[in-house]
């Protein structure tokens, strides 16, 4: 059976990533793996800048002691790691989650993602407390670069829980954004939330229709979709709406080349987790 992975590495708040796993195991009623994966990254200076100012005695004492302070924070890091991940094991088994497993890797996060990925039904990450570099997706280069490289859906969960009653399809009528809703419509994950399925831009015969084909995918399978069109720039439309109307996560697919796909994985992502702090469940 695929399971939920939390991926709790470096973020900022393990405990949200905790819950909003524990939230979607329970509606897949699949298996829950909570991940730590320890990327080395060396703040001291190659020794070759130090070769022509210090004596080789004198190097090859420091780089000792660099070899034997790398292992203690080495030691350091995977009692952490340790620790953290048998805490969230503690708290998903006292919220009634039975089937859990917890694994601590070290390695690069990315390619540890991908190759558990052919056992991964969703993904959920969060934020990283301290960002190696800034990205213009979201707010750190690992995040992005896990979303890009994944193919199985991706949660960027909320640093604080809120149990989802409802969400919002991003939608523009195109094939990417068509799959998307089938795919909503499919899952149990988002069954019986209240459904909300939003084009930024002009009340067009096309638009109209191609609400009118969302409504009916969903409708489908129980839902009962509340759809509009909203003027503006998608980022902020959608946002201003997802306030207005309490929507508690947000839907989209990924990548693609129309006005509203080609800023999903860009400003519209950025802009929309800056203003309304929703989870945001990304297909694809």
């Amino acid at each position: 059976m695929k399971q939920v992975i939390a991926c709790i590495d470096g973020v900022t708040r393990a405990q949200g990533i905790c819950d909003y796993a524990i939230w979607a195991a329970r509606r897949l009623d699949t298996d829950l793996q909570f991940l730590r994966v320890l990327e080395y990254h060396s703040d001291y200076m190659p020794v070759s800048d130090l070769s022509g100012s210090i004596w080789l005695g004198a190097q090859e004492a420091l780089l000792r002691e660099l070899a034997e302070l790398d292992e203690k924070r080495s030691a350091v890091a995977q009692e952490q790691g340790r620790q953290l991940l048998e805490l969230v094991s503690e708290r998903a088994r006292a919220q009634g989650q039975t089937r859990i497993d917890a694994r601590q890797y070290q390695g690069d996060l990315v390619e540890t993602l991908v190759t558990l990925e052919p056992d991964t039904r969703l993904f959920v990450l969060g934020h990283h407390e301290r960002p190696l570099k800034p990205s213009r997706l979201l707010p750190d280069h690992r995040l992005e670069a896990a979303v890009r490289a994944l193919h199985r859906p991706v949660l960027v969960a909320g640093t604080v829980f809120h149990e989802p009653a409802s969400f919002m399809v991003a939608y523009d009528g195109s094939a990417t954004s068509r799959k998307t809703v089938e795919m909503v419509s499919r899952s149990p994950l988002l069954a019986g939330l209240r459904a909300h399925v939003v084009m930024v831009g002009g009340e067009t015969a096309a638009a109209d229709a191609a609400l009118r084909d969302a409504r009916a995918e969903l409708a489908n399978t129980g839902f009962q979709p509340q759809t509009a069109h909203v003027p503006g720039e998608p980022a902020e439309a959608l946002a201003a709406y997802a306030r207005h109307h309490s929507v508690d996560l947000i839907a989209m697919g990924a990548y693609g080349h129309s006005r509203i796909r080609h800023l999903m994985l860009g400003s519209i992502t950025t802009s929309i987790l800056a203003q309304v702090r929703l989870p945001l469940l990304i297909l694809r």
